[in-house]
């Protein structure tokens, strides 16, 4: 069954995106309380052998499809028809695709897919991908990525923050590069983006640079695979209330202006628009008081 192309596009309802192993139903409510979307994992977090009951389990043990996503073994693991078996069980109305590597892939699921960008073939075809009439998002991931392409780190070594605590390295060249790829044909066709996971799961300064560096492009979401690193995520999207005020006033302020206008002394155009919607975006996924004017 392919994608309907004309289905309502599921966009997640806060940034944190907490991974949750399909084959551990028990988890499944906490991982809810606990997070923005829950993403029940079909793909690397089961091990093979018990790769069926985990979709026994995702059928019998529903959550909100507002707030779930059910990551899908990639398209030519020989799981892949499965998995659409047990999900066509369930009323969830997205899925991540599990090494994404063409429309053609994406479109063969029948509802929407975000899809995991996280093989060398996958990268130079993002913006492909991101055409896919169903494709709703793209996550991009660094670990899968780079043993693909025959290397061992993802990362340079490890750093120390300001605070004296250990971080872990910067991406390397290659994973930077991916990264930008996926958060540009998103852009490009519409997609939201989400960041990988940060795998060093003590590492709340980590962490929060590199939320902070998503926010900064337009990252919609960071995925993440411990209940822990959910409120460093939620802090590092959530806008202060002098960005939120701000942006208010300048949307309210563009309802009555044509083109380039001024605002506290400020030049206001079709970008600095832009960019206040998104805040205000961010202020009502991460729960942050506003003052009430219509944002949308």
């Amino acid at each position: 069954m392919k994608a309907d192309a004309t289905a309502q596009p599921w966009l997640p309802p806060g940034p944190a995106m907490l991974f949750c192993p399909a084959d551990r139903p028990d988890r499944y409510g906490k991982a809810a309380e606990r997070s923005d979307v829950v993403i029940i994992d079909l793909e690397d977090a089961v091990a093979p052998a018990d790769k069926p009951a985990a979709r026994e389990a995702l059928v019998a043990h529903p959550l909100d499809p507002a707030s779930t996503i059910v990551r899908l073994n990639p398209f030519d693991s020989g799981e892949f028809e499965a998995d659409l078996e047990a999900l066509a069980k369930t009323q969830y109305r997205c899925v991540m695709l599990a090494k994404a590597e063409s429309a053609e892939q994406v479109e063969q699921v029948p509802v929407g897919v975000l899809a995991l960008v996280e093989t060398p073939l996958g990268v130079v075809r993002a913006d492909e991908i991101a055409a896919a009439s169903n494709c709703v998002g793209l996550m991009w991931g660094a670990e899968d990525l780079v043993a693909a392409m025959g290397g061992d780190a993802s990362r340079f070594a490890a750093m120390t923050s300001a605070t004296g605590s250990p971080m872990m390295g910067q991406y390397r060249d290659a994973p930077r590069y991916a990264r930008a790829r996926v958060a540009m044909a998103a852009a490009a066709f519409g997609r939201f983006a989400v960041d990988a996971v940060h795998l060093d799961i003590a590492d709340h300064d980590g962490l929060r640079a590199e939320a902070d560096d998503a926010v900064a492009l337009g990252f919609m979401a960071t995925a993440c695979i411990h209940p822990g690193q959910v409120p460093v995520i939620r802090d590092a999207y959530a806008p202060t209330p002098e960005e939120v005020s701000r942006a208010e006033r300048i949307v309210s302020a563009a309802r009555n202006e044509a083109g380039v206008f001024q605002l506290d002394g400020r030049m206001v155009d079709a970008p600095v628009i832009s960019l206040a919607h998104s805040v205000l975006r961010r202020a009502r996924a991460t729960g942050t008081t506003t003052i009430g004017v219509d944002h949308d």
